[in-house]
């Protein structure tokens, strides 16, 4: 005979199968109160979760008891199963508050491990980086500033008449050319065809037909041209400065072109040296060069005796003036423009000119700066 049928004393004048029934009810009151016991106990979810697992898993106390249903007869069943499902409801029930109660517990425990002075001054971190064509760009519009240049922008899509007529190129002149310069479809204006500009040099007509000098404006933008390699790319940007004022000619020009590099470089000592050159929008016209050296195969500007060509100047030719409505009897021009890029790769070190547009993520990484940099 099961164990359980050892009975006490009290049970003895019973028949055997209310005995049974019986002892099965008074197991489940006592089952119903160690478990609540046990729920109240627990201090944490993982604990009442092991409870839960103890009370209703596949080797559960409840289960054990559910199981053990099938001995009874036919009439203890109906009643056994009813305390069973009372059993099974009040300790679900029980479950469920503590769980309840024990989150939102550990939820309040987390939110003062976790406060947050919001009068505390925020550490700003960032993810992103800024491009270094970017940050040339507001060095040098930072720089062009102190000395009282005006910042002026153009259209990247721009008419011959800009682009070339007003800064005295010939209809013959080889940049005119289909394998120079982008043509877009569309049919010719007043002004011509159009085009996507070859320089921003057409900005400087456009402010002086606006403004009357004295002026200073500088302007930055991408230009396209139709060459690619590791020195060219069909989209760059150029930064381009114009003075128009009395008295005006290549010494101011020249220490202005010092000055300026001198501090986007960072160096006290720099050396500039002009070559003829021609530009049919300036006349005199010269290519720039500064002075290097390569201290540990790095280049240092300002020491030395090695050139590096650093862009093209002059001063404006008469045509040039007259068409922005300029007399060019009372006012002289003085022009010069840098590429941005090129600026970038000689103080940052970046080697190839077309990874600043190929969306490369780790040349991103390696070669960006942080906004707080900027």
């Amino acid at each position: 005979m099961p164990k359980y049928f050892e009975l006490p004393l009290i049970y003895a004048s019973i028949p055997q199968g209310q005995i049974y029934g019986k002892k099965m009810l008074t197991e489940l009151d006592v089952l119903l109160g160690s478990c609540s016991f046990e729920i109240e106990q627990c201090n944490n979810v993982k604990k009442l979760e092991d409870v839960r697992t103890a009370i209703f898993g596949k080797n559960g106390k409840l289960t054990a008891k559910i199981k053990a249903l099938k001995n009874a007869s036919e009439d203890d069943k109906k009643l056994i199963g009813a305390k069973i499902n009372e059993v099974k409801k009040v300790i679900s029930d029980q479950l469920s508050t503590k769980l309840a109660e024990l989150e939102m517990h550990e939820l309040e425990t987390k939110l003062k491990e976790e406060y947050v002075d919001v009068t505390l001054p925020v550490e700003v971190k960032s993810s992103g980086f800024v491009h270094p064509i970017t940050k040339v760009f507001a060095e040098i519009a930072n720089i062009l500033s102190g000395y009282g240049f005006e910042f002026a922008e153009g259209p990247d899509i721009e008419s011959e008449h800009f682009n070339f007529d007003v800064l005295n190129m010939p209809s013959h002149h080889p940049a005119r050319t289909m394998h120079d310069t982008f043509y877009l479809n569309v049919l010719a204006d007043d002004f011509g065809r159009k085009l996507l500009r070859t320089h921003t040099s057409p900005v400087e007509n456009r402010v002086m037909i606006k403004k009357k000098p004295p002026l200073r404006m500088f302007t930055m933008g991408r230009v396209f041209r139709s060459d690619y390699d590791a020195t060219h790319t069909p989209m760059f940007n150029q930064v381009e400065m114009l003075v128009v004022d009395k008295d005006i000619g290549f010494a101011q020009l020249k220490w202005l072109i010092a000055d300026v590099l001198k501090k986007f470089f960072e160096v006290n000592e720099l050396s500039v040296r002009f070559r003829p050159s021609f530009f049919p929008f300036t006349e005199p016209s010269a290519e720039a060069d500064i002075n290097y050296s390569i201290v540990n195969g790095k280049m240092k500007f300002g020491v030395g005796n090695k050139w590096l060509e650093i862009g093209g100047c002059g001063v404006s030719h008469p045509n040039v003036l007259k068409d922005g409505g300029v007399d060019p009897n009372e006012y002289q021009g003085i022009a010069f423009g840098l590429g941005i890029e090129r600026l970038a790769s000689l103080k940052y070190g970046v080697p190839d000119l077309r990874g600043y547009f190929e969306s490369d993520e780790r040349w991103r990484e390696a070669f960006g700066f942080s906004p707080e940099d900027l």
